[in-house]
């Protein structure tokens, strides 16, 4: 088969055949003027024959330079379709959006209308999943993910930080009269395997009590506990939004704490949706920033 000459080589032939000026080839493909005899210069050698012939100040393709221009011409469109199909295939495809599952099923679904009336919403796939799902095996454009924000090979930004204060049922919150940190000394903790309750003690400068009754591993299931009166529990604020706007569960103190885990949003920067995950991610930040963080106590 016979080798094909420099695809650049073949771009000048193209350009300068249909401008029938080596200087317009040039600035049509943003090179000098040398560039572009110089391809065209290897170009014949490579052929054997001659190209062009001078008439006046046009650079004329021989018929034989004309035919092959316009070959090259052709797979230029080709190649010009291809990649403009492949950019409306992006648009065309949903964008798969991996998320944390309390941020799934908490924080999202209350906003979920809004985002869904957005362009930013057009086409999505939402996926809940217990790991963070990998961009280039998964078929995932964006994920939110919940941690440090370290995450090596994609791009982040921040959501918000996680705030945490103490809930329980109204019925249990009248029982108990909690108007300090140092009360909760005295009343039924339900305890979370992962977020213990030192880290809301120690900011107040009180040690926890020792542990008894069940130890959670699932925050949902924490604050169900919590909902139906067993405890008061460490809550996630972005956990209990709709709980506490319903009344079903109560704040107890008004006295914050944050830590460093966070909610993030994360993506590849050279996915071929890029512009729809930005969208996204510009829409999820302006979400957030329509109320005012609140403020705790960093740990």
């Amino acid at each position: 088969m016979t080798r094909l000459p420099p695809f650049f080589a073949l771009r000048a032939l193209e350009a300068a055949a249909r401008r029938q000026s080596y200087s317009r080839a040039a600035e049509e493909l943003g090179v000098t003027h040398g560039a572009v005899s110089q391809q065209i210069r290897r170009l014949q050698a490579e052929l054997g024959a001659q190209l062009f012939t001078r008439q006046g100040n046009a650079m004329i393709p021989t018929p034989a330079a004309d035919r092959l221009a316009g070959r090259v011409r052709e797979g230029l469109a080709l190649m010009r379709d291809g990649v403009e199909d492949f950019a409306r295939s992006a648009d065309r495809d949903p964008l798969v959006v991996s998320l944390d599952p309390q941020f799934g099923t908490r924080w999202l679904p209350l906003r979920l209308a809004r985002l869904l009336a957005d362009p930013a919403g057009a086409n999505l796939d939402f996926r809940i999943e217990t790991r963070n799902a990998d961009f280039v095996t998964d078929g995932v454009d964006v994920g939110v993910r919940y941690g440090r924000g370290q995450y090596p090979g994609v791009e982040t930004a921040l959501l918000f930080h996680e705030v945490l204060f103490p809930v329980c049922s109204p019925a249990l919150a009248a029982q108990h009269a909690i108007r300090a940190p140092e009360d909760l000394l005295r009343t039924p903790l339900l305890r979370h395997r992962h977020r213990p309750w030192n880290l809301w003690f120690s900011c107040f400068g009180l040690e926890e009590p020792a542990p008894s009754g069940p130890e959670f591993d699932d925050s949902l299931m924490l604050l169900e506990a919590a909902a139906n009166s067993m405890g008061v529990a460490l809550a996630r604020s972005s956990l209990v939004e709709q709980d506490l706007a319903s009344g079903r569960m109560v704040r107890v103190l008004p006295d914050a704490v944050v830590n460093d885990y966070a909610f993030y949003v994360a993506w590849r920067a050279d996915s071929p949706k890029l512009r729809r995950i930005l969208a996204l991610r510009d829409w999820l930040v302006a979400e957030v920033a329509r109320t005012e963080p609140e403020e705790g106590r960093q740990l």
